[in-house]
């Protein structure tokens, strides 16, 4: 939906409690209780009935009868009576309310949907916002306001925490509690029929007070607003998830989430949409906070490589095993360090490796020394300190002596302080320092794995993707004629020939296949392909023709085809009179000796929409169980991350005497599935086995596909939009110079950071509203080059130069709100080519652009010196106010709707 009102739900400045009552146990008691105890400093106006007043504050008989207008209503009514009550609301011009209230867990599914229309009907979303129905509520604790049922109130911080689950909320809020962690929002979204975790993410995500999110999250109900509200938080702050996995999987089987692709699948979906959103998802409520407090630091971790000092070798050894296992490395130190140690505590006193071990007696003053010289060791890329509590050496003094040798470190150095007590009086100094502290080497080192794990995560987000190959041009129109006479025929499952056929008319290398429905036939299809070849019965009652004995390799004259074809006939006759046969594939021997086995499969899931598979393939594929997945559409990078997530990645790799597989070719027939998906819709699910690789390169033996009626655009259905290749156009410039209008892609960044490079300093000044920096960094072109196309567009003027290499001359950005109300936009063209018309083309690129979208309005700023940006505006129907904050500042805002009539 959007962020619109939900500062009404935030940020109220009166509240109603609708159904108050002085029953201690119902809803409208124990909130209005624990408004009051609270503080909140706005009016409270309880509307009851049946109480005179309700923890102390005077009641109202009805909504129409409130002395003011309430920004938020808590209403605590049965559910069959808020239709009536939010109308009361909206006559008002309420614009918040939370759904409490009693019986939507009993109602049927045909119940809930009628309630749910109803509602919505009279609210319309977003004139009122609704969290709920059966929300525990939500806590705002810097307004001191806890407009909740739980049991006890939060503690201000920069946390936020959004929950699916009411139990778990009241759980966070105990843990927290105890680990003394505040929160800027505690939110319990209920049964979302209005707000949605990606409205929150949208509205935390720009909040200055909120430093980081924690989400639960069980399901998603919109895959491609959820990530994209996801992508853009993420860049912002740190975003972490929880989600229970298989169990919960289990237990939701029966809501049909999964009617499609593999049941097994459904968490390591929501796992890989997760990380593809630069998101960090943990284990458990203790992760959580864990991770929380290391990823709130400006500290930053880039890689697993981790160094341990500590005063107990056992403990030492144990954080060890526990980075090894989860997949971290123990970091080795330089000859340097190793040799300035041996100074300071003597060289046969020490283990002279990592772990460090030093003395049990250690002091403040050691401690500290030794860890000035693993902070100047570039090797790790952070250090454990941990301490194991002695009698005769004072834990906090060891604790003040670090947190004062590590007030200027950049570094990220983490501690554990083992035991309790005088430990725990320890943890607090680092604590109140910013020092991640933690109280076993457990969850010190899970934070760190967690932080070096969210790094990657980010990196996936900014990494510049390499270029695809300039001469890949699908056959789109073969592959979808040869779908759609199937589904003509009503046919889900393509045969051999025709998925040959798509598979080739995408780039993948295959293997030549004939049918044949007789033994002749199969012998006539065998002496046109050449021999060797291999025979594979046909039957739709045998899915796997190995099972019968129905395959046969490496015939080599017709006679042996011939027979083979009447034993595989007899066999199949004996083992399953039942089966069809409808005859046999013939297909020609792939010689590719020493090639692995690979696989790679494609099914839809009903959330994120296509899903690709990649790992080890063969017979023994399911037994292997070597599968990493992901979402399209795919960059090189993000195939080569794909597949670097299997166990076969290390062997493609090769060995002596074997060569490196061609890990080129296996990323490009990922991505050329990944583009079939989008290009062609009707397909289900791919499934190619074996895919053979190896020095030379892919060949697929043949796959299976199954398609089945879709109407709607291809690109709908996936979780992120793929680049948008239908706004390409070429357009020619008053000088006669030709250049292609299209969309940014990632690939850009050498070009667009040579494109910045090119423009005047008064130019750049006039883009950015001041004196800019020219050192653009990697991070910040990779925002400019990286985008959201569902709510960002940038259309950059390409062309190739007298060296025949691509150039930027100009870009035009629209950033677009999430209820596509209004678009933010920014021009700007190299100084070089203004006045050949290039800015006139863009901005009306935009335009239509933007409207075609059915936004309402295109909005901008510029600086009031810029006349000529003014006057571009003015001419595309753009009207000109002052703004009201800023005197050097102009508006321009073209009404999008009223240039559609």
């Amino acid at each position: 939906m959007s962020v619109t009102n939900l500062e009404y739900l935030f940020k109220p400045k009166s509240v109603a409690v609708i159904g108050a009552t002085n029953d201690p146990r119902n809803a409208g008691n124990i909130v209005m209780r624990n408004i009051m105890a609270g503080g909140f400093m706005g009016p409270v106006m309880p509307v009851s009935n049946t109480a005179e007043a309700i923890a102390g504050v005077l009641t109202h008989t009805s909504v129409k009868h409130l002395p003011k207008t309430p920004d938020l209503a808590i209403v605590c009514s049965p559910l069959d009576e808020v239709p009536e009550i939010i109308h009361s609301l909206k006559e008002r011009g309420t614009r918040g309310a939370v759904l409490m209230g009693s019986g939507f867990a009993s109602m049927t599914h045909e119940e809930r949907l009628d309630i749910k229309s109803t509602i919505l009907g009279i609210a319309k979303p977003p004139e009122i916002r609704l969290i709920g129905p059966k929300s525990l509520g939500f806590m705002i604790p810097s307004l001191h306001l806890n407009a909740s049922l739980a049991h006890s109130d939060a503690a201000p911080g920069k946390v936020a925490f959004i929950s699916q689950s009411d139990s778990l909320f009241a759980t966070v809020l105990d843990w927290a509690k105890a680990k003394g962690v505040g929160f800027s929002h505690m939110i319990a979204l209920g049964s979302r029929i209005d707000v949605s975790f990606a409205d929150i993410l949208d509205y935390l995500g720009s909040d200055p007070f909120t430093r980081s999110i924690m989400l639960y999250v069980e399901s998603i109900k919109d895959a491609r607003e959820f990530m994209s509200a996801a992508r853009a938080a993420s860049r912002n702050k740190p975003v972490l998830v929880i989600r229970p996995g298989k169990a919960l999987d289990t237990v939701l089987g029966d809501l049909k989430l999964r009617e499609t692709g593999d049941h097994r699948l459904v968490d390591a979906v929501y796992d890989v949409a997760f990380r593809r959103a630069g998101m960090l998802r943990v284990e458990n409520i203790d992760g959580l906070f864990d991770a929380a407090q290391t990823l709130g630091t400006p500290k930053h971790v880039y890689g697993n490589k981790l160094a341990i000092l500590t005063n107990g070798t056992s403990a030492g050894i144990m954080a060890a095993d526990r980075l090894l296992d989860g997949g971290g490395e123990l970091a080795e130190l330089g000859e340097e360090t190793i040799a300035a140690i041996d100074e300071v505590l003597g060289e046969k006193n020490w283990s002279r490796a990592n772990p460090v071990d030093i003395p049990f007696d250690a002091d403040g003053t050691m401690y500290s020394a030794v860890l000035k010289l693993l902070i100047k060791d570039k090797n790790s890329n952070g250090i454990l300190v941990m301490h194991v509590p002695w009698t005769a050496q004072p834990d906090m003094e060891v604790a003040r002596a670090l947190r004062d040798s590590l007030k200027r470190v950049k570094r990220m150095v983490l501690t554990a302080w083992l035991g309790s007590g005088a430990a725990e009086e320890s943890r607090e100094v680092f604590r109140k320092a910013a020092v991640p502290t933690y109280d076993t080497p457990t969850h010190a080192v899970r934070a760190f794995l967690y932080m070096a794990e969210y790094l990657r995560n980010q990196e996936m987000l900014i990494e510049t993707p390499d270029s695809l190959p300039s001469d890949f041009f699908p056959d789109t129109e073969t592959a979808r004629a040869t779908v759609a006479q199937a589904l003509q025929q009503d046919r889900e499952k393509l045969n051999e020939p025709e998925v040959k056929d798509i598979l080739a008319a995408y780039g993948v290398p295959v293997v030549d296949t004939r049918i044949a429905v007789s033994a002749k036939d199969a012998v006539i299809a065998a002496d046109e392909l050449g021999y060797p070849v291999a025979l594979k019965l046909r039957s739709p009652q045998i899915p796997q023709a190995y099972d019968v004995g129905g395959v046969l390799l490496d015939l080599e004259t017709p006679e042996r085809v011939w027979e083979g074809a009447a034993s595989i006939l007899a066999r199949c006759t004996r083992e399953r009179p039942d089966a069809y046969i409808e005859g046999f594939t013939v297909q020609k021997m792939g010689r590719r000796p020493g090639a692995h086995e690979l696989f790679i499969s494609a099914s839809v899931d009903p959330v994120f929409g296509p899903v690709l598979a990649f790992g080890h393939g063969g017979m023994a594929r399911e037994m292997i169980q070597d599968t990493a997945l992901t979402l399209p559409p795919l960059s090189m990078s993000l195939a080569r991350e794909l597949v670097g997530r299997t166990r076969i990645a290390s062997l493609l790799k090769g060995s002596p005497p074997q060569l490196p597989t061609d890990i080129d070719d296996i990323c490009l027939t990922i991505i050329q599935i990944s583009q079939l998906l989008i290009d062609v819709p009707q397909i289900i699910s791919i499934d190619i086995n074996p895919l053979y690789a190896d020095s030379e390169g892919v060949l697929a033996l043949g796959g299976k596909i199954r398609v089945a009626p879709y109407l709607d655009e291809g690109e709908k259905r996936l979780a992120i939009r793929p680049y948008p290749r239908e706004l390409e156009e070429t357009v020619t410039l008053k000088t006669g110079r030709t250049v292609t209008l299209r969309p940014i892609r990632p690939e850009d960044e050498e070009t667009h950071r040579a494109f910045l490079a090119n423009l005047s300093d008064d130019d750049l000044r006039l883009r950015f509203f001041g004196v800019v920096q020219r050192n653009f960094d990697h991070k910040d072109i990779a925002r400019f080059t990286q985008i959201d196309y569902d709510r960002e567009m940038a259309f950059i003027a390409t062309a190739h130069d007298e060296r025949g290499m691509p150039e930027t001359l100009g870009v035009m950005r629209t950033n677009t709100k999430p209820d596509n109300t209004e678009a933010e936009f920014a021009i700007v063209v190299r100084s070089d080519q203004q006045g050949s018309g290039l800015g006139s083309i863009l901005f009306n690129k935009g335009i239509c652009y933007t409207r075609q979208r059915g936004t309402s309005e295109l909005i901008g700023q510029t600086m009031i010196e810029n006349k000529a940006m003014q006057g571009l505006s003015k001419k595309f129907g753009f009207v000109i106010t002052p703004d009201q904050h800023d005197e050097d500042l102009v508006n321009m805002v073209l009404d999008l709707k009223k240039g559609n009539s």
